[in-house]
């Protein structure tokens, strides 16, 4: 597992600690909801135990379908099932409203910037 993956429709980043996911945006729907999900499976496989946060940097994404949602919630999923605290960075206020309508947004924690989640993960 590389500590870096880009591609065009998102990074990731692995520290040992955080895995960071931040999709390309601005759009994640039917068609970038599972070429997401391809790109991010192994670093689940991968990271076991030792992962404590979970990222998903969505500053760059404007409008997310239902399968964008399906594929945060299975982020989340995969969070808990590593012990990990899964983290929202960066969303808009338009996706939050989204999330909050689905009752999606109890799942998460919420930071709106980098500095913030300097402060949550340093908790």
């Amino acid at each position: 597992m590389q500590p870096e993956f880009k591609s065009a429709y998102s990074t990731i980043s692995w520290n040992g600690a955080t895995l960071r996911i931040c999709p390309t945006g601005p759009h994640v729907g039917q068609k970038e909801a599972p070429i997401l999900a391809a790109e991010v499976e192994p670093y689940f496989k991968g990271i076991g135990k030792g992962v404590r946060h979970v990222v998903l940097e969505l500053s760059a994404v404007q409008f997310m379908s239902s399968m964008g949602l399906g594929f945060l919630i299975n982020c989340r999923t995969a969070a808990n099932n590593s012990g990990a605290t899964p983290i929202v960075v960066g969303a808009n206020k338009e996706l939050k409203g989204l999330l909050g309508m689905m009752k999606i947004d109890k799942f998460f924690k919420f930071v709106d910037d980098d500095a913030g989640l300097k402060s949550l993960i340093a908790k």
